[in-house]
């Protein structure tokens, strides 16, 4: 089965990572998108968020959203592990599962590649990526001039993604959520129809 696998903090999920998703299922002809949450533990200590919600609470609010989506799933594999695992361990251990994987992100990860993450090199030959293009990051030029990604071209699928998701932003939604008089219609745009509940 082919899956894309989407990782990530979902702080809490927004609209977009399930619109954006369900569009990159389509485009590469998947089977499935695998949603995996990473601990709490990790998104406060080591990305510095001013606020995680809490495994349990993360894991639900996905759960929730792939019940009436037969595309999508869900992984609690890294909020199990004793330590955060890297993305390699859980694109490996996916794939033990049988699934033909892929990993899934936005363009913001694509520069952060050689650097940000380990074992990249195997996990751009043994998996390939497929990258959300936002309309103003110009992946292609970036590919073609650097060094390492140009190395691994035949490895990226780079999918421009709609103007419309331009700006959300989990951050954003946190922010909203926590001001004294949050903007009701602003946090519904923002969120799956599944996570109103959020909003008081």
């Amino acid at each position: 089965m082919k899956a894309l696998v989407y990782p990530g903090a979902f702080n809490p999920p927004t609209a977009a990572h399930i619109d954006l998703a369900e569009y990159a299922k389509s485009r590469t002809r998947s089977d499935k998108v695998i949603y995996v949450p990473s601990k709490m533990t990790y998104i406060r200590d080591d990305q510095g968020k001013d606020f995680a919600f809490d495994d349990a609470d993360r894991l639900m609010m996905l759960q929730k959203i792939a019940e009436e989506r037969d595309w999508a799933e869900v992984c609690d594999y890294e909020l199990k592990a004793a330590k955060q695992p890297r993305t390699y361990e859980t694109l490996c251990w996916l794939r033990d599962q049988g699934y033909e994987c892929r990993l899934l992100f936005g363009s913001d990860k694509l520069v952060e590649l050689e650097t940000g993450w380990k074992y990249t090199d195997e996990i751009l030959r043994q998996f390939g990526v497929v990258c959300l293009q936002r309309s103003n990051d110009d992946c292609e030029t970036l590919i073609d001039t650097d060094p390492f990604l140009s190395k691994y071209k035949d490895c990226i699928t780079l999918l421009r993604t709609p103007e419309k998701y331009q700006n959300y932003s989990s951050s954003r939604i946190r922010k909203l959520l926590r001001s004294k008089h949050p903007d009701v219609g602003e946090l519904r745009r923002l969120l799956p129809p599944e996570l109103y509940d959020l909003v008081a």
